[in-house]
């Protein structure tokens, strides 16, 4: 969804949120990395039910980048565990609230059932209209814009290409970075071009619902010119008398 405004916030909006922070939240309380993704998890489930609330239409979650492929190969397939538990949990009640789910991101290289399950997921819950859930998993900005550009010139024809290859519109009207990071680490690039930034020391597993509607508090205060300038106080009234 593209804002149309310089000034006012429509809604709803489309919120991106960098889920940082979990496997730090996690050694600075001597467990390992592994509890810091399960509380992610929970994090998840916490922002997902309080973001409709807020005016929010589309969420995506930064939950696994192609970078992170990269990391040692116990913590990867603990992670993948844990995307499969969460599909096979959450599926359902993700339609009873009325969230559509959709995974943005390579399908090819994710391991054993993990692409069924997200098939299964999102032809379960591909009904609901109360909001847009995307997960980005084994995701790439770079990687989906260079698969788009590859198959196609035209503008219209480029977000088309973005959107299969798991970019693509909506823009993102405010873009939230938890864990104290300051960073987009290859995050929608195309899609956050005019995106408010919101950058929080807070650890992911420890975000919830207050934190989300500060973040939102925050862009609703900000003014989106979009390359443009607002009109001065008054200049409305005067264009309404001259007509």
């Amino acid at each position: 969804m593209k804002s149309t405004s310089t000034s006012k916030v429509t809604v709803p909006f489309h919120v991106a949120i960098i889920m940082d922070g979990n496997g730090r939240w996690a050694a600075a309380r001597g467990l390992p990395r592994v509890e810091g993704h399960r509380r992610g998890v929970a994090a998840v489930r916490r922002v997902v039910e309080a973001a409709p609330g807020l005016g929010i239409g589309t969420l995506t979650l930064y939950a696994f980048s192609a970078d992170n492929w990269k990391r040692p190969t116990p913590e990867v397939g603990r992670l993948m565990g844990l995307f499969l538990a969460y599909l096979r949990r959450e599926a359902s009640r993700l339609r009873e609230e009325g969230v559509r789910l959709s995974v943005i991101g390579r399908r090819d290289r994710l391991p054993g059932a993990l692409p069924s399950a997200i098939r299964a997921a999102e032809a379960l819950t591909a009904r609901g209209d109360r909001l847009d859930l995307r997960i980005a998993i084994d995701y790439s900005a770079r990687g989906a814009i260079l698969r788009a550009a590859g198959t196609a010139a035209e503008k219209t024809e480029f977000e088309r290409r973005l959107a299969e290859a798991g970019g693509g519109p909506p823009d993102v009207d405010l873009l939230v970075r938890t864990g104290g990071e300051q960073r987009l680490s290859d995050f929608l690039l195309w899609e956050s071009a005019y995106a408010e930034l919101y950058f929080t020391p807070r650890m992911w597993p420890d975000f919830g619902p207050a934190e989300l509607s500060e973040a939102v508090r925050a862009f609703r205060a900000r003014e989106r010119r979009f390359g443009g300038l607002l009109a001065p106080p008054g200049a409305r009234a005067i264009e309404e008398v001259a007509r």
